[in-house]
């Protein structure tokens, strides 16, 4: 099929790519000349593993191609999807201006058939907004009567691991009342579901809409939880990682997201369970769980801080060694990451912090500028410090030299935020260790 992604950002090129590697004929749509540039240079303004390779090879293969031109992309392709950001508004509903916009640049030069696929994380009602404002495109063209259907087919990508949910969904989900439509892409569909049998689900488009903020609202949740019990572990003496397991076991709860730590980070957690309030909210209603949710996600964030301030008598002659930026690992975004709120926490107490992460530092600087030091490697962050805090889970943080860490701190003191070690082999090697709910 002739596909046009219009938004080369996360979602766009993730999705843009993976649809060329089975055969479509992809248009990637962009106004910014420099992220153009570098897509055709074979380069990637993103991290995510595995995604330049397949960027490359589509585009070496003629199935992938970049533009600035949107009308070029709208007039050769049959689907377009709108891939842009709704980032959160002042009051925590989603701003839909850029989503709108690109509605009105599609209405403007559309002139036959076309497919207009909702793939931004977008509030309920989106789509009608969406087809209310090509209609009105093309009603100032004298186009009234040509024909055109507005989906939603909400994503599911975790970052770092965006090619593989792609390739093998769990599910994929279609919003609309089309059977036409809905055929269409169920055929787009099919080459990612034919091995697994997993379903491609066709809804009507409000609840495809509600979807995705339905499920990250409810993983949020399942994280705020098990956090919440951390807390009351460190205060009851039990241990959350055994706790962890007799939940988790229950097939009706399972292990997923019942890892405790810092709190949830990212550019669709804190966003969407915002969205979702706000949009309860609108239609007066209160969504308690989901309130109650965020408010200890930002106690979490908090407490963690707290651990490591309260350590020390002096802060103000405090320096810090922060292991992980990124709000998860294998991603280079640091969008709401706990770690950065942390570190503000620890600067307004005046102290020093020397920070490592393997993607991050460079977006993390954006942000923090130069009020703390960035090192080369994890090592080189401890060196002088007077603790460690981990806080992003990447997997070279898991099995160190804790001898060498050891010598190198001056006051030999882990603050664990992800559990990452096991406290008493810790404290074996003479550290003093401060974990997430481990009594």
């Amino acid at each position: 099929m002739k596909i046009c992604m219009i938004g080369s950002g996360y979602v766009g090129l993730v999705t843009g790519a993976c649809l060329a590697e089975m055969g479509n004929d992809i248009i990637c749509v962009d106004e910014d000349a420099a992220k153009i540039a570098l897509l055709e240079q074979g380069e990637v303004p993103i991290y995510e593993p595995g995604l330049r390779e397949l960027i490359v090879r589509n585009r070496d293969e003629g199935r992938l191609r970049f533009t600035r031109e949107l009308a070029d992309g709208v007039k050769n392709s049959l689907i377009c999807f709108i891939c842009v950001g709704t980032p959160q508004d002042k009051d925590g509903s989603a701003d839909l201006s850029y989503v709108l916009r690109v509605a009105g640049q599609i209405g403007a030069c559309m002139d036959d058939y076309k497919i207009i696929v909702d793939k931004s994380t977008v509030p309920v009602g989106t789509a009608e907004k969406v087809r209310d404002t090509i209609r009105a495109g093309l009603d100032s063209r004298g186009l009234s009567g040509l024909e055109f259907d507005v989906v939603s087919n909400p994503e599911f990508l975790k970052e770092g691991n965006a090619i593989q949910d792609f390739m093998r969904p769990e599910r994929v989900i279609v919003g609309t009342d089309n059977v036409r439509t809905a055929t269409l892409l169920k055929e787009l569909y099919n080459p990612f579901v034919r091995t697994s049998n997993n379903p491609i689900l066709i809804m009507d488009v409000r609840s495809a809409e509600l979807s995705k903020y339905a499920s990250n609202a409810f993983l949020a949740t399942k994280v705020s939880f098990i956090n919440e019990l951390a807390i009351l572990c460190d205060k009851l003496g039990a241990d959350i990682s055994h706790v962890r397991e007799g939940m988790g076991t229950d097939e009706r709860i399972g292990p997923r997201f019942l890892l405790a730590g810092p709190g949830f980070g990212g550019s669709c957690f804190p966003k969407d369970v915002q969205a979702l309030i706000a949009t309860s909210k609108s239609y007066d209603h209160t969504l308690e769980i989901c309130e109650a949710a965020w408010k200890a996600n930002q106690r979490q964030m908090r407490y963690f801080a707290q651990k490591i301030i309260d350590f020390y008598k002096n802060p103000q002659k405090t320096t810090i060694a922060v292991w992980g930026l990124t709000f998860k690992p294998k991603t280079d975004d640091v969008r709401e990451s706990p770690a950065l709120y942390v570190i503000e926490n620890l600067l307004n107490k005046g102290m020093r912090v020397r920070a490592f992460d393997p993607k991050g530092m460079e977006n993390a600087q954006k942000l923090l500028g130069d009020r703390i030091t960035y090192t080369q490697d994890a090592y080189e962050a401890v060196a002088g410090a007077d603790g460690l805090a981990i806080i992003t889970e990447w997997n070279m943080f898991k099995s160190p030299d804790m001898a060498r860490i050891k010598d190198l701190l001056k006051t030999p003191v882990i603050f664990d935020g992800r559990n990452l070690f096991n406290p008493e082999e810790v404290r074996g090697h003479g550290f003093t260790y401060f974990g997430i709910g481990r009594g």
